[in-house]
């Protein structure tokens, strides 16, 4: 697996066609599925109360999936705990359970490799100096961090000289930004941050002071957070509109990923289609009966990445909704599956869908 890995590496992160692409995973899933099945005691138990016979080779459609929420309940890994060198957890309200992801040295490595892989598609080779709508504070414990702190250290290598423009408080620091803004005039600058908290703490504190800033060339890459936007009416239009009307000239791009998938994540094109890498896949589901849905058809989003060596996370059932747009036309010329994210499932799907799995058999 890591030998494949590597050579995806040496290709562009788009480059394999449905038909190329589809070969080579079903290979590297099957090899994923017979050691996570060897190696972790509670994934093993789930094959085989499914009855699933890791000898014989499965398309993508029959392979076994986890929920993702048994990352909430059990910690899940397929190396001994002494290997493990980082444990993450994922993003989660207060009193809500958090999923706690196993990281060895060599996974942690190689979600690192592919991820720059994946920006280079947007970024190029060049580091920009970067804004980092978020404050530091997410940084403080590199042992034990969340999805939100792993997603600012893996984005900073992307960037140099890396300014946070919230303090403790989750005030934003305005002068520091306009200084750091002024500073990096003619040049292009990279921001990132989280969905909602942009909006609440950067685009509301301009707002309400009716300030506006003029960035002349910058790109922002944001994720996660849409569930709360939507509460307050805020979709995907609105918000590109408002970074655009307060910050500058900057190009918005929103990615999906998961901590359970960290690495390879699926990153919005200029025309608005979110894109599964050579290292990714995706599937939609139809929540009645787990079948595979058409393209165009609303259903349950069920994700693949090569990624997940020192824990199951290989081949996962998300809570969210979504539909398959289209394989390798999109006009953006990425070739691989593109699709459009819709959102949260109905929390009684997902716990129905958690229930089927532990029952059957």
């Amino acid at each position: 697996m890591q030998e494949n890995l590597t050579k995806l590496l040496e290709i562009p992160p788009y480059g394999l066609t449905g038909e190329e692409k589809r070969k080579m995973l079903e290979e590297d899933f099957h090899e994923l599925i017979r050691f996570h099945h060897s190696s972790c005691e509670e994934y093993g138990k789930v094959l085989d109360l499914l009855h699933y016979d890791t000898d014989k080779r499965s398309s993508l459609e029959d392979m076994p999936m986890l929920p993702v929420r048994m990352f909430k309940e059990y910690e899940l890994r397929s190396v001994p705990r002494d290997r493990i060198t980082k444990t993450m957890t994922s993003s989660g309200t207060s009193g809500q359970k958090v999923s706690r992801i196993c990281l060895d040295a060599e996974n942690s490595s190689m979600q690192t490799k592919v991820l720059a892989h994946i920006m280079s598609s947007y970024l190029g080779e060049k580091r920009l100096p970067m804004l980092i709508l978020d404050t530091p504070m997410v940084r403080k414990d590199r042992a034990m961090f969340s999805a939100r702190g792993a997603g600012i250290i893996g984005f900073t290598m992307f960037g140099r000289k890396p300014e946070y423009i919230l303090d403790e408080d989750m005030n934003l620091d305005r002068e520091r930004l306009k200084d750091y803004i002024s500073a990096h005039k003619g040049e292009k600058i990279l921001l990132f941050g989280y969905t909602y908290m942009i909006w609440k703490f950067v685009l509301n504190q301009l707002q309400e002071k009716n300030l506006s800033l003029d960035i002349e060339d910058g790109i922002l890459f944001h994720v996660g957070g849409w569930k709360k936007l939507q509460s307050e009416s805020v979709d995907t239009d609105k918000f590109n509109q408002t970074v655009r009307d307060t910050l500058g000239n900057v190009q918005v791009f929103n990615y999906y990923g998961m901590a359970e998938q960290l690495g390879s994540i699926f990153v919005e094109c200029e025309h608005g289609h979110m894109h599964c890498s050579n290292f990714s896949d995706i599937l939609i589901r139809r929540s009645r009966d787990f079948s595979v849905a058409g393209y165009g058809e609303r259903g349950m989003i069920e994700l693949f990445s090569l990624l997940p060596s020192s824990y199951p996370g290989h081949i996962l059932l998300t809570e969210d909704e979504g539909e398959l747009l289209g394989e390798d036309d999109c006009p953006c010329g990425r070739k691989g599956k593109y699709f459009k994210i819709h959102g949260r499932i109905k929390q009684a799907e997902v716990r129905g869908c958690s229930d089927t799995f532990e029952k059957k058999g």
